[in-house]
């Protein structure tokens, strides 16, 4: 059963990550574009796993990775994705569980194995995905847990789950249920590729159905054809939805109406691997605003939760955040 109130609930692709350090020959051998994420089929998924090495595997994902980085900073959270009845599927399920958070979607019986991410990470902390949606692209409305939106304070939905027919209408009927509970809806655009594959879609979300929208500079750039972050910045101050957009080293910046912060990167020695950075942004955002925390205090916690988890390899937080963010929250 769901808590009487949860803070966030997060909806995305349901991924077994796989983290490889590598060099930028291994790169080009495969033919694969640096710091991009491309879709793969479940055979060159298979070829290119078995070509990689050993590497760490974890539960991912997106959204995925916001719920962890929630879980970890004390907030209530849940998680509804879809795997297949597989080892992979049952791996996704205990990890998630493990960490509090409320997994109860039900798995897929047939059809495609779960999803895995092949995250290429080279020295200098550029990180190159290889996806394979497998199960987690066949959500559909039917998955969409009504009371745990309800429940919900936020729901969070991961553009990158935006493709397939289903997923869009499973992310419409969860819009609709948590507006009609009074809930907010976050959305993250996810990827600049997402963006241009969806555009007029995403600007018709953001203007009609979201009230909090996370996008880096590429994505915001990219959603409004600008020119440069600030023609696109006096596009995000024409609408009335509270819109946090991340700059890797120059920090963040939060929007809201006529309302607008500026946000400095949070000093780190060495940076180690970027997965994860936008989501665990996104994760500490919503802790902050869960909390009643004003702005500019939300996006210092949203940059703190960052800094940890690009200092070393894997998207998911190695200390408790909660400790970390403590003296601002």
């Amino acid at each position: 059963m769901v808590e009487r109130v949860l803070d966030v609930v997060g909806i995305g692709n349901a991924i077994v990550d796989v983290l490889v350090q590598t060099g930028d020959d291994f790169l080009a051998a495969h033919g694969l574009a640096k710091g991009t994420m491309t879709l793969i089929d479940g055979e060159q998924a298979e070829r290119l796993y078995a070509s990689m090495g050993r590497g760490l595997e974890c539960s991912g994902g997106s959204a995925a990775n916001t719920i962890a980085g929630l879980a970890s900073l004390g907030a209530r959270a849940g998680y509804i994705g879809k795997v297949r009845d597989d080892a992979l599927g049952d791996a996704f399920a205990s990890d998630i569980q493990a960490l509090g958070v409320a997994f109860e979607t039900r798995p897929a019986t047939a059809g495609a194995s779960t999803a895995r991410c092949l995250v290429l990470v080279t020295p200098d902390a550029q990180r190159t995905m290889q996806t394979y949606l497998g199960a987690s692209g066949g959500l559909g409305p039917e998955d969409i847990d009504e009371e745990m939106v309800a429940a919900a304070q936020v729901t969070y939905l991961e553009g990158y789950l935006w493709d397939p027919p289903g997923a869009k209408l499973a992310f419409r009927k969860a819009m609709q249920v948590a507006h009609g509970a009074g809930r907010m809806v976050a959305l993250s655009l996810s990827d600049p590729f997402c963006v241009d594959r969806h555009r007029d879609e995403f600007r018709e979300l953001v203007e009609t159905g979201v009230d909090i929208l996370f996008a880096n500079e590429a994505e915001i750039t990219s959603l409004y054809q600008a020119r440069d972050f600030d023609a696109a910045l006096q596009h995000v101050r024409g609408l009335s939805q509270l819109c946090a957009l991340t700059r890797s080293a120059k920090g963040s910046v939060v929007v809201y109406g006529e309302e607008i912060h500026v946000i400095d990167a949070e000093p780190i020695g060495h940076v180690v691997d970027t997965t994860g950075a936008g989501d665990l942004y996104a994760a500490g955002f919503l802790y902050g605003m869960t909390r009643g925390l004003d702005l500019r205090r939300c996006g210092q916690v949203a940059g703190v939760c960052a800094a940890e988890v690009i200092g070393h390899v894997g998207a998911r937080p190695q200390v408790a955040l909660s400790s970390l963010v403590a003296a601002i929250a």
